[in-house]
């Protein structure tokens, strides 16, 4: 078992850069494979993840170069991909399985998906379902909502289907199969927003006549999208991930007198939920835009550490920081007052039960927590405790406990 010790930390002070956004590198090898020409990434994350998005499209005949500095994807269009001769490992990747999904649900043959013990254990239902209404069929435990899965892709219909539950994995699996809807349009209704980096991409790489989308922050939004056209391969530069930076920028805000700028991260407004947190506890935050390349908000981001209070987290913000709010539990805990984090209920099926890992490390830490179904409620301020804690085999909440580390007592 490997173990990391982390030591109370003097002021953080300095500028930083994050690796690129993990959800735009998936998105981008996806996209890239499926466009014609070459589609050159820089800024890709490399980390396993991704290189799982990679090799599942390496499995399916497209060519891809990793280097140090770029992914360079040749991409060969839409019905281009080649029937695959074993089953596609996905690792430990929930966004490489539920897109791919998608992408396979349009292919005229039969794959198979699997991943690893904790990803077999992850949700697929809310994919496969509205997969099968558009024509896919598609094979699995638990009536397809469990891996592995076989798919039989084949000729798709277009359907209008409203989220029941927010999430910008579902919504881009059945965009990446309207991609191959030939007769009528794909029409994905949410409520809630959640991150658009798809739909972004899709009309950066020439599906502007053929998506719409329509809608605002309160009323929701509809995504409208007719097939047939062909993705145009191009160059991006990702931006760093906002999910990372926010460890970096949470660590600011707990230790005293610290003061971090994270450089050309994301700044895409479903994903920025974390800073109006942040803000809204008192802590000292301060955007300052790039100028707009045309498909993703970017920009430079500084916290300062400032006394903090309790909030409270609807679950209407939950989509827009559902990957941060591990590092939020973090900030709580020293926070003045009572935060109360509201029906995080999606934080049950990621790597771990996310509310179960987190409350269990900040009571080691001698923070009191209280869970009341899927609602969580920190009191705050807590004197954080030099402990041994569990990374729960999660890497949100391995890195929530090291910033935490970061203000207590002791090792």
């Amino acid at each position: 078992m490997e173990t990391l010790t982390v030591h109370p930390a003097r002021p953080l002070l300095g500028t930083i850069e994050v690796p690129g956004d993990k959800s735009i590198s998936h998105r981008a090898i996806m996209l890239g494979a499926l466009s014609q020409g070459t589609t050159s990434i820089s800024g890709c994350l490399d980390a396993e993840d991704c290189r799982a998005t990679q090799a599942a499209f390496t499995t399916l005949g497209i060519p891809v170069q990793w280097t140090a500095d770029r992914v360079v994807i040749d991409g060969r269009g839409q019905l281009g991909l080649t029937a695959p001769t074993q089953p596609i490992d996905c690792g430990n990747s929930g966004t490489t399985m539920r897109l791919l999904l998608g992408v396979l649900a349009g292919q005229p043959f039969r794959a198979t998906l699997t991943g690893d013990a904790s990803l077999s254990k992850r949700p697929m239902k809310r994919v496969t379902q509205v997969l099968r209404r558009m024509g896919a069929r598609i094979e699995g435990q638990d009536d397809g909502n469990l891996a592995p899965l076989t798919i039989q892709g084949g000729a798709l219909k277009g359907i209008t289907y409203e989220l029941p539950v927010p999430s910008a994995q579902v919504k881009s699996a059945i965009l990446l199969a309207g991609l191959y809807v030939q007769d009528g349009v794909t029409v994905v209704k949410e409520l809630v927003l959640t991150r658009d980096h798809t739909e972004r991409m899709l009309l950066a790489m020439g599906l502007g006549d053929h998506l719409s989308i329509l809608g605002d922050p309160l009323d929701g939004r509809t995504v409208t999208l007719r097939g047939g056209t062909a993705l145009q391969g191009r160059q991006f530069r990702i931006p760093g991930d906002p999910s990372s930076a926010a460890f970096w920028l949470v660590a600011a805000a707990l230790v005293r007198e610290s003061s971090v700028t994270v450089r050309d991260v994301g700044l895409n407004p479903t994903r920025t939920g974390f800073l109006q947190v942040l803000q809204g506890m008192g802590a000292k935050v301060t955007v300052r835009p790039a100028p707009d390349d045309g498909w993703e908000p970017r920009g430079d981001v500084t916290v300062e550490w400032a006394p903090l209070h309790g909030t409270t987290i609807r679950r209407s913000l939950l989509p827009q920081l559902i990957d941060e709010l591990p590092i939020l539990m973090a900030a709580a805990a020293a926070a003045e007052g009572r935060t109360v984090i509201e029906e995080a209920s999606e934080l049950r099926v990621k790597e771990t039960d996310r509310i179960e890992s987190m409350r269990t490390n900040l009571m080691t830490l001698g923070v009191r927590v209280v869970v009341e179904g899927h609602t969580v409620i920190i009191e705050g301020p807590a004197r954080l405790r030099g402990a041994t804690v569990s990374s729960f085999g999660d890497h949100r909440t391995a890195m929530a406990a090291a910033i935490a580390g970061l203000a207590a007592d002791g090792p």
